[in-house]
């Protein structure tokens, strides 16, 4: 072995190793990513260090790690930062004498609200200042109730889940609910919820093997497990939608038959002791429930509407979701649902805003034009994930994979949601624990942690960007996906790579190019380009691209 692979050996992250000839390329340059991040106090991020080399290649670096100001974020040897205090500090990297920095912001704990419908850019929301606020997150099916394949099933371990939801840079979650106590369509395996929406007094036993329950009592468990969730979620700066009702729990879907949760309804006439019949028609499913065409059963539900305000109307970080994926026959009742929500906050110290999903099934049933026309101030639609609709501003869009695909996607999805003005959910099958959930999830495949990454990357730009007066714009740039200041700044996503032209006319002066690699959150400099005029850019690595083009 000659002394020069031997220094390599010994010294790989100064000089590095040709992986082929043993010849040694000098390290030339450091690069922190992500850049300029913003976490909530407690928020955890994971930098990391590249370098590249002067024979062009780059790889990950061990480097030494300093925050400028450890009294508002600390970092540890593996590139860990956790928020302290509101403010600002820089990190920074050195390795062999090269150095790099990056700013972090730490923004304070709580999230500011009740969210409002931005009066300036209405595809997003802004608090109380004013100020615009892109969500992002991912959501799990066992936020509020916990379910599992034993009775009780397992505590959901949620403080671990806003933590994984901190680490990506997500500040948005569902609390998913579910009104049966046993069994779903999406799954064979005997399963139970709890805490239930009722109290269980009996007499007599229901379907699911528990006592049947009493309809005039709304459960004090169900209610404090709500706020207490969006309490914890609303101290690390996440937002949460509280789902209030679900279509999945009156009836099985089509192509997702695997049990039917509306023999375990509190609605079925064989579960409670009040006398309530959610099925008149004996069809084994409970779809009236969720129309205005029995009495009993919306007043019932209203008063169960009424006790959620009534637990979370102090909170900040709430907003609402009348119901996921109801039948089309449900939109007449979720009209009078987001009425109802809307009166009754009308008299309380918070008003939050209030959302709807697209019906499912949406062929030939459900259609966009069914949340559109409704007064909810969000909605979540369906579409082809490939290739969104813009988003025209008449509603926050929620761009949710849930509606869109399922469990589904890639790393492209979060930046064309956020190029044509979508807001961005990523049902999550998480840690894939026994319960509701896809069989074929496979919680190790490398896709799903691409996605998470790539929605925390997009919020970052949107950070950046002034997203109060960004529109898309996709005539600026021949991808198709532009996000722009029109004659200030431009977000251009490259759904395939390589090269586009953007149109910069209305620039006067030069600006900055920036080139962010989704596949490994490298930012790169492009140099500048001068306004006036259409320019050509080409993205320096291959695959998906974002260039970031600002003063």
């Amino acid at each position: 072995m000659s002394r020069r692979l031997i220094g390599c050996w010994l010294v790989p992250l100064l000089i590095g190793c040709s992986s082929t000839s043993g010849e040694s390329s000098r390290l030339s340059s450091v690069t922190i990513t992500p850049r300029s991040a913003v976490i909530g106090t407690s928020g955890v991020v994971d930098f990391r260090a590249t370098g590249s080399y002067e024979d062009g290649s780059s790889r990950n670096l061990t480097v030494a790690w300093q925050s400028s100001v450890p009294a508002v974020a600390t970092i540890d040897a593996a590139g860990t930062a956790t928020g302290e205090a509101a403010g600002t500090t820089f990190i920074r990297a050195e390795i062999g004498g090269l150095r790099d920095s990056t700013s972090l912001v730490v923004a304070t704990n709580a999230a500011s609200g009740p969210l409002r419908v931005s009066t300036i850019n209405p595809r997003y929301f802004a608090d109380p200042s004013g100020r615009v606020v892109y969500l992002t997150g991912s959501e799990y099916w066992k936020t509020i109730e916990d379910n599992g394949t034993s009775n009780p099933p397992p505590t959901f371990d949620y403080p671990a889940f806003l933590s994984f939801l901190q680490r990506h840079n997500h500040n948005f979650t569902r609390l998913y609910m579910w009104e049966q106590a046993r069994w779903s369509a999406e799954t064979s395996l005997s399963h139970w919820f709890s805490p239930t929406l009722y109290v269980r007094t009996g007499p007599g036993i229901g379907a699911d093997g528990g006592a049947k329950f009493d309809l005039n009592q709304v459960n004090p468990a169900y209610l404090a497990r709500v706020r207490q969730r969006a309490i914890d979620a609303g101290t690390r700066g996440i937002y949460v939608s509280i789902m209030l009702f679900n279509g999945w729990s009156v009836e099985t879907k089509p192509g997702s038959t695997a049990a039917n949760p509306w023999l375990a309804h509190p609605f079925n006439s064989a579960n409670n002791i009040n006398g309530i019949n959610g099925d008149p028609n004996g069809d084994a499913s409970g779809a009236e429930t969720q129309t205005l065409s029995i009495p009993a059963i919306t007043a019932l539900q209203d008063t169960y509407v009424k006790a959620v305000i009534d637990a979370v109307n102090d909170l900040d970080n709430v907003m609402y979701e009348i119901s996921n994926e109801s039948e089309q026959s449900s939109d007449a009742w979720q009209y009078h649902m987001i009425n109802l929500v809307r009166s009754y906050e009308a008299s309380k110290p918070k008003q939050h805003a209030v959302g709807m999903t697209v019906p499912y099934p949406t062929v030939p049933q459900g259609t966009n034009s069914d949340v559109v026309n409704s007064t909810a101030d969000w909605v979540s639609m369906n579409g082809d994930i490939n290739n969104l609709a813009v988003a025209d501003g008449s509603k926050v869009s929620m761009s949710d994979t849930d509606h869109l695909c399922g469990i589904c996607g890639d790393a492209a999805w979060p930046w064309r949601s956020l190029t044509r003005g979508h807001n961005t959910l990523f049902m999550d099958g998480y840690d894939g624990s026994p319960g509701v959930g896809d069989p074929k999830y496979n919680p190790s495949d490398p896709k799903w942690e691409a996605i998470r990454t790539n929605m925390g990357y997009a919020r970052s730009y949107a950070l950046r960007i002034d997203l109060s007066h960004s529109r898309p714009r996709d005539d600026l740039a021949s991808s198709g996906y532009c996000l722009a200041v029109a004659g200030s700044e431009y977000l251009v996503f490259l759904p395939t790579g390589g090269s586009v032209t953007v149109n910069l006319a209305g620039v006067s002066g030069s600006r900055t190019v920036e080139w962010f690699n989704p596949a490994n959150g490298q930012t790169t400099a492009g140099g500048t380009v001068s306004g006036g005029g259409t320019v050509d850019i080409m993205a320096p690595f291959s695959g998906i691209a974002v260039v970031y083009i600002h003063p």
